[in-house]
Parts: structure tokens; C-alpha cells; sequence
């Protein structure tokens, strides 16, 4: 952690102006938090719906009535469930979503930040939700996208948010045989940065996500990609911190971190961000370089890795599904 994150952190952010008039937004972990506040943001300007897909069909209605009293505009938030560590729920979703008449927006929100191991789909569930769902759902999404399109004439966005503390992660998964196998493993080494890896490795997922995007069979119908931070924010991300260092955590976020309503509007930014911003990693709203690590040569080669080993996976859970690539 450096000066640049406690620059960022005290960075004044603009708030968002952008017309959404006439489009249809999902949000996932939209009943509380960083996805609460943008969801609020999209409906007060002008979006014809806005779909919270959260875990819970009760504290989504709740989140529905709060966006409501608060923008004085009823009929356009609407709860669908989702549930992001559990792959059927994930197609589920999507396959509901194909019935929609448009989708210009779909901001990937959901996270979680485990202390501990738990294991969900045969694997360690911060990687499931953040890295592995993440993913299913973006690629299962883009036709839907797509259709879209066609329809509007407009260029969909695809918000898939990150974090700084992608940088944070040494990535030691990287120094046996399989990285994700490698997560699997019950390891404090490994569990101790977790997050910052689910992090790092969704940023190499977007960048190879993207760039297969742009010259691959579907190129002729772009799909804005990008992966905006935040910032460190009051939310409930971190309700799983426990003892001294979960104390401390919570002390520190008290310090720095930015008020919620205020971490939101990066993600409405990158929802109306343009073509500069397909691939890229975002902070403050604008277009910013990512870590060094993921810059350097061997960042490079984990990307690639990462990549692989990540289309075995999403291809083993849904066959087939990589060619919407």
C-alpha cells in the first residue's frame, strides 16, 4: 500500500450526469452496498429498468422500495435471483435474461472476502464467486448483449469491477503445476491474500477476455468490457473479518474509506465509459494502467495461464459456452 492509494482514496469523484433513458441495467449484489448505490444512480437517471440480481428475493424487494422512495420513480427496479457461488443459479439467470427485450448494461458487482477456507463447487469460495461465477455469467451473458445491440444500435457495456488490491497479491498459486488447482488448497500461505488474488486474477481474466473480444468471430459486435475500482469503500465485503486483524480492519476503513454513494459512481462511469475503456482497469473514473506485476513479462505468462486454465473450467461447467467469445 503506497501514497497512490491514499491519494485515491481523497480523490474528489464527479458525479454522474450520464442519460441511461430507455435502458435495461442488471446490477448483481445490488441489496446493498456499492451495487445499492448504483442501482439508485441508474434509476435516477432515467434507466427503464433496473434489475437487482441478489441472493435473497426478500432484501431485494427491500432495496427496490429504498431505490423507489428515495428517486420518487416506482415500476423500474425489479429482484431476480441469483446466487453467484453456485453455477446453476448463474445459467439459470442467464437463461431468464435471454427473454429480456434489450440489455445495454450488465455491472458484475458480487463479492465476497472470506478469512477462512469454505469450499463451494468443488472449490475455494472466493475464488468461485469472484473469479469463476464472475466469468461464467460475463460470457454466458454476451449474446444477450449482443441481441441487444442489434436491436438499439447502441455499444452494451460489460462492468466487471475490481479492486487496487489486485497489486497486494503475490500470486505464489502461480509456482505450482495448476494455479486454480492450486486455490483449491486449504493453505493459510495461500488464504492469507485470497482476495487480492481473486482480484488479480479476474484482471487477467478481463484483459484475455477482451482481447479475444476484439478479433475473435463476434468482433463485428462489440461489447464495452472494463474493470473499474472502486476505492476502498464502506460496504459489507469485509463482514467475515474476524478477531484482532478483522478490528483492524474495520478501524482502518473507518479512517479512509470513502462513503458508499461515493464508490458507486465508478461503477456508473464505466457504464457509460467509451471504446478506450474495453479491457481496461479503471480507477477514479478514469482509465488507469494495472499493477506492475500484471504488466511485467512474467504477469504476462500467468495471464496466459490463468486464461487456460479458466476456459477449461467455464467450458466444463457449460460446454460450448466460450464459443459466445
Amino acid at each position: 500500500m503506497d501514497l497512490t492509494f491514499f491519494k485515491s482514496q481523497f480523490t474528489t469523484l464527479p458525479t454522474p450526469t450520464f442519460s441511461f433513458q430507455n435502458q435495461t441495467i442488471i446490477v448483481t449484489g445490488a441489496n446493498t452496498g456499492l451495487g445499492l448505490e448504483a442501482a439508485r444512480h441508474f434509476t435516477n437517471l432515467g434507466a427503464s429498468k433496473v434489475i437487482l440480481a441478489c441472493r435473497s428475493l426478500a432484501k431485494g424487494e427491500a432495496a427496490c422500495h429504498n431505490i423507489e422512495a428515495s428517486t420518487g420513480r416506482t415500476g423500474v427496479c425489479e429482484t431476480w435471483v441469483l446466487d453467484m457461488s453456485n453455477y446453476d443459479s448463474i445459467k439459470a439467470f442467464t437463461l431468464r435474461a435471454e427473454g429480456l427485450e434489450r440489455l445495454d448494461v450488465l455491472v458484475e458487482n458480487a463479492g465476497i472476502a472470506k478469512m477462512e477456507y469454505e469450499e463451494v463447487e468443488g472449490m475455494e469460495s472466493g475464488v468461485v464467486v469472484n473469479v469463476i461465477g464472475t466469468m461464467l455469467l460475463a460470457v454466458g451473458m454476451l449474446p444477450v448483449l449482443r441481441k441487444s445491440a442489434g436491436k438499439t444500435g447502441g455499444v452494451p457495456r460489460l462492468v466487471i469491477v475490481g479492486s487496487e488490491v489486485h497489486g497486494f497479491s503475490p500470486l505464489d498459486e502461480r509456482h505450482e503445476d495448476s494455479i486454480f488447482e492450486a486455490c483449491k488448497k486449504n493453505d493459510p500461505k495461500y488464504m492469507a491474500s485470497r482476495y487480492p488474488t481473486t482480484k488479480l486474477l479476474l484482471i487477467f481474466a478481463i484483459r484475455a477476455l477482451a482481447a479475444q473480444m476484439s478479433t475473435g468471430p463476434h468482433a463485428s459486435e462489440p461489447v464495452i468490457v472494463n474493470n473499474p475500482n472502486p476505492g476502498l469503500c464502506h460496504s459489507e465485503l469485509s463482514r467475515d473479518s474476524k478477531g484482532f486483524g478483522g478490528f483492524m480492519f474495520w478501524l482502518f476503513r473507518q479512517l479512509v474509506a470513502r462513503k458508499t454513494e461515493v464508490g458507486s459512481r465508478t461503477l456508473v462511469f464505466a457504464a457509460a465509459a467509451n471504446e478506450d475503456s474495453h479491457g481496461e482497469y479503471m480507477c477514479d473514473c478514469v482509465v488507469t494502467p494495472p499493477s506492475k506485476f500484471v504488466r511485467s513479462e512474467e504477469g504476462k505468462k500467468s495471464q496466459e495461464r490463468v486464461w487456460t486454465e479458466l476456459v477449461g473450467i467455464l467450458e466444463g461447467i457449460q460446454p460450448g459456452i466460450t464459443k459466445n467469445i
